[in-house]
């Protein structure tokens, strides 16, 4: 665990480090005489529209590749691994699907949008750049991972280009170019990190593409295709049910809608930046220990990530939620966007409830079982979809938080009712419990002393001691063993430099 440790500081490190940039960039969007929430709406609309495209356009290849990785590095010399070559030639073949759906939608979206959200019409063939860039730079990642070289991909995903986005919001608030030259540039973020990251790859001399096929892709090609398949209509599924709660919105209301919706999701996606970290560093090593047959490494990982992000999201949000409302005071952020903190809250428990199961995802992902994942989220969007569209059509933006509620509290359930059955892996205690009674027992205290305090004073003060005690109360009861092994690191780096 303590390579995994390490990586995933450094990751989440520069992980946070990105959404504090994010964090400047949806202020600017949200500030008073800044982007309309109609404006702000279409940047997500782009993201949700470049998720479902790239799905589809990766054609299930992404998950082979830290699947079948250990295989290749431990058959063949670097330069003779063909794997990336097929990936890559799938993923071009992805970029001609792109473009013939988004020709084929266009009427659809035409249809759908013109009356409440025109700007989605108006823009719709700039997001088609934006979703093949997606797909290249994640296939690309998708390598990083199984080399171990997560950091390199999240620093150019999570803080580079949201460093673009900052300087393509500060020309417009400045009003050095108009929206429209600003979505135009918007577009092609995700191609200029995929050059990147390519160039980086080529340079150090982790990027091979030979077109001789190898016998490890010649013993397995059949596997591989099959998995493919399956994975492919696992990930396409999974990324429908994650995102068409912001086309309905934008569908049923109108794109202001879905500018507040959008806020408040972001404020809870902060949750899971050390979910995504340790997903990223992780992928490669449960490969290997599945290839290997290592289960206890495997019962190890999948109950640490459990509770170490039990204890992270709850801190994450314990801190958000006492400070959330004084902070769009504060902030001087538009007054609409307080219509959210209602689906703040919802979709906080999603994460929590997410990130307290751990990586459950990637361990079923990355065993031979990984066809479970494609049948669990089949259940999922045909529970998801309609009750989405029920909600949203009848409740607003509310119903769409309090389904995403319901269909991942199932959805969790379900992977960890396979892994504890199949695998005998059931990574909850006493523990789990005192971490929540912990998280609990500090957010009341905080909340109670210090309510009638406001502005920057209370912010600080409510945070401050909310994560003093929580922190604290995780050494002192010792609810993680990372938490003590992180600890006596720090103080022997300490003991050194005082020699």
């Amino acid at each position: 665990m303590g390579n995994i440790r390490k990586q995933t500081i450094i990751s989440s490190i520069l992980v946070y480090f990105g959404f504090f940039i994010g964090a400047i960039n949806n202020y600017l969007y949200t500030k008073t005489s800044s982007f309309t929430p109609e404006q702000y709406g279409l940047t997500r609309i782009f993201f949700d529209f470049a998720q479902n495209m790239y799905a589809f356009g990766a054609l299930g290849v992404i998950p082979l590749i830290y699947k079948f990785y250990p295989y290749y590095k431990d058959n063949l010399d670097e330069h003779k691994i063909d794997l990336m070559t097929w990936a890559l030639f799938s993923s071009i073949i992805g970029f001609f699907l792109i473009i013939v759906l988004g020709y084929y939608f266009e009427p659809w979206f035409v249809h759908a949008y013109t009356a409440k959200s025109k700007l989605v019409v108006d823009y719709y063939f700039w997001m088609i750049p934006f979703a093949i860039g997606m797909l290249f730079f994640s296939v690309i990642e998708g390598f990083c991972w199984a080399l171990h070289k997560s950091i390199i991909s999240n620093f150019l995903k999570e803080t580079f280009m949201r460093a673009i986005t900052s300087i393509l919001i500060l020309l417009f608030y400045f009003k050095f170019i108009s929206f429209h030259f600003f979505i135009q540039l918007f577009a092609f973020q995700y191609l200029a990190i995929f050059l990147v990251l390519l160039v980086y790859l080529f340079r150090t001399g982790n990027l091979h593409f030979p077109f001789i096929i190898s016998r490890v892709t010649k013993k397995f090609w059949k596997k591989m295709i099959g998995m493919q398949l399956l994975t492919f209509g696992g990930t396409c599924i999974a990324s429908v049910a994650a995102t068409i709660d912001v086309f309905i919105i934008a569908g049923f209301q109108n794109l202001t809608a879905v500018g507040i919706f959008v806020f408040a999701q972001y404020a809870a996606n902060l949750i899971q930046v050390p979910q995504r970290s340790i997903q990223a560093v992780s992928a490669g090593v449960l490969s290997r220990a599945w290839k290997d047959k290592d289960y206890k490494e495997i019962n190890r990982i999948y109950q640490r990530s459990c509770i170490n992000l039990l204890l992270m999201s709850v801190f994450i949000f314990g801190n958000l939620w006492l400070n959330v409302q004084q902070g769009i005071v504060v902030l001087d952020i538009q007054k609409q966007y307080s219509e959210g903190l209602g689906v703040l809250l919802i979709l906080g428990m999603v994460r929590i409830i997410d990130a307290g199961t751990g990586l459950n995802a990637l361990v079923i992902n990355t065993s031979t079982f990984w066809r479970f994942d494609f049948y669990s989220g089949v259940v999922l969007l045909a529970f998801r979809l309609p009750l989405t569209y029920y909600l949203i059509k009848n409740y607003g933006i509310i119903g769409s938080a309090f389904a995403e509620l319901a269909a991942y509290s199932v959805y969790n359930f379900m992977r960890f009712e396979f892994l504890r059955r199949k695998f005998k892996m059931q990574p909850f205690d006493l523990k789990t419990l005192y971490s929540l009674l912990l998280a609990g027992g500090s957010y009341a205290f905080c909340f109670f002393l210090m309510k009638d305090i406001h502005g920057w004073l209370g912010i600080i003060l409510r945070g401050s001691i909310f994560s003093i005690l929580m922190i604290g109360g995780i050494i002192y009861w010792k609810l993680t063993p990372d938490a003590g092994q992180l600890l006596e690191t720090v103080k022997k780096r300490i003991d050194k430099y005082r020699r």
